[in-house]
């Protein structure tokens, strides 16, 4: 029996590139995209990051945008080849704690505020935010019903209330601690076929 497990294993491993290919296929477009938004709105963007009252608050926030640029458009570039993934992890993973610490911390876990979920009822994360929710989608509903086209406006999927918590950015964290580990994957990364290259030239 533990032969028959122990071949499995075996067989398993010989495609352990894939799940680590498929979280940088995840990973990328989003980290490209965030890194895009923000490099087309420069400006927008410094004065988000520094501003005390509205804003993140953050020190030098020209040079924090650009770091955040660069780490999300070029890193995510990185990571969908899979080059130098687990150095291009480590300043993304810094991106993704800052960004869960200033702009998502204070409305605990969910993305969605969800009042159904056990992660809204203040056993982990108190967010009376997420209760409150519920009247003012009810009520945003209501207006829409009156003054919209509200089956139109539904018609893709219902209206959900952004609570902007640290759920995504944590998801993605902890993706990067995987391929930060891990690396970008046999067979599947630029990094695999560069390690060959190096240990060839080193025999």
């Amino acid at each position: 029996m533990y032969s028959t497990y122990k071949n499995f294993v075996e067989r398993l491993s010989l495609a352990d590139g894939l799940p680590l290919l498929f979280i940088r296929l995840y990973l990328a477009p989003v980290l490209i995209q965030a890194g895009w938004t923000k490099f087309q709105a420069f400006d927008q963007t410094s004065a988000w990051f520094g501003n005390n009252e509205w804003g993140l608050g953050l020190p030098f926030p020209d040079l924090m945008a650009s770091l955040a640029i660069s780490a999300e458009l070029l890193g995510g570039i990185f990571i969908l080849f899979g080059l130098l993934t687990r150095l291009t992890s480590i300043p993304l993973l810094i991106t993704m704690f800052v960004a869960a610490k200033t702009a998502h911390w204070q409305n605990g876990w969910l993305a969605i505020a969800d009042p159904s979920s056990w992660l809204a009822d203040g056993t982990l994360f108190l967010n009376e935010q997420i209760m409150a929710s519920v009247e003012k989608k009810q009520k945003a509903i209501e207006i829409i019903q009156e003054h919209g086209h509200y089956d139109w406006l539904s018609s893709s999927g219902s209206f959900v209330i952004l609570n902007n918590g640290i759920e995504f950015a944590a998801t993605y964290f902890i993706m990067l601690l995987v391929l930060l580990v891990f690396g970008g994957g046999k067979y599947t990364s630029i990094d695999h076929y560069l390690t060959g290259l190096v240990d060839k030239t080193k025999s």
